[in-house]
């Protein structure tokens, strides 16, 4: 169905205005199913986030900016998601010593497990999400987005 059909507009879009919602809605559409996925595992869209990037650390210490930089929403409130990670024992944070103004935060081994039942989860929506799109249109499309973002 097309985006304005979606939406029940009457009048006809711009090219740009339609694009610009196209973009929005989908989006909106792609967070709704995920957070389906998400909430039988007691877990929202961006705890996942912080999880897979401390994750990527292997083992070595990120700090709050370190998180906040490589967050997908950066309108996170990510010292809450910290501490709502640290309360299901998925994160800890720890003072760094050599420098006691800095706060470490380490996935646990509790947050890897969960990341490991999840992952299998998260690849099948997305699967499914995609379903339509062959490999070339997904290339063109992330291509596309790409250079959306190009500043």
């Amino acid at each position: 169905m097309d985006i304005e059909s979606s939406i029940k507009n009457t009048v006809p879009l711009s090219p740009h205005a339609k694009a610009v919602i196209n973009v929005l809605y989908t989006s909106r559409h792609i967070e709704e199913c995920s957070a389906l996925m998400f909430k039988s595992y007691d877990l929202t869209a961006p705890q996942f986030n912080v999880l897979r990037i401390l994750r990527g650390q292997k083992g070595r210490p990120a700090q709050l900016s370190t998180i906040q930089e490589r967050m997908i929403d950066k309108n996170s409130n990510t010292s809450r998601l910290i501490d709502k990670l640290v309360a299901k024992d998925w994160v800890t944070r720890r003072i760094c010593r050599e420098n006691r103004r800095k706060i470490e935060i380490f996935i646990t081994q509790n947050g890897l497990d969960k990341l490991t039942e999840v992952d299998p989860l998260v690849e099948q929506t997305n699967t499914q999400l995609l379903k339509d799109l062959t490999l070339k249109e997904m290339e063109q499309l992330n291509m596309l987005l790409d250079k959306l973002r190009t500043k």
